[in-house]
């Protein structure tokens, strides 16, 4: 014997099955976006070193080697 189905028991069961299923599919959502902007902050800060280091090496002055 099959357990009774509970998602089809009544109109209110259903709404609020969906209610629970929305929010499950929000914090889901919000748990990606919460990854990918700390991803994000990553590659911003190893933008911004990189472009500094590019700045500084280019205005140190070149050390040639002596001519002989």
């Amino acid at each position: 014997m099959l357990p009774p189905f509970t998602c089809c028991s009544g109109s209110g069961d259903h709404l609020d099955a969906r209610r629970r299923h929305q929010q499950r599919k929000l914090s889901m959502l919000q748990f990606w976006r919460d990854g990918l902007e700390r991803q994000l902050a990553a590659l911003d800060g190893a933008i911004s070193a990189l472009q500094s280091q590019i700045d500084r090496d280019a205005a140190a002055p070149s050390e040639q080697a002596p001519q002989s």
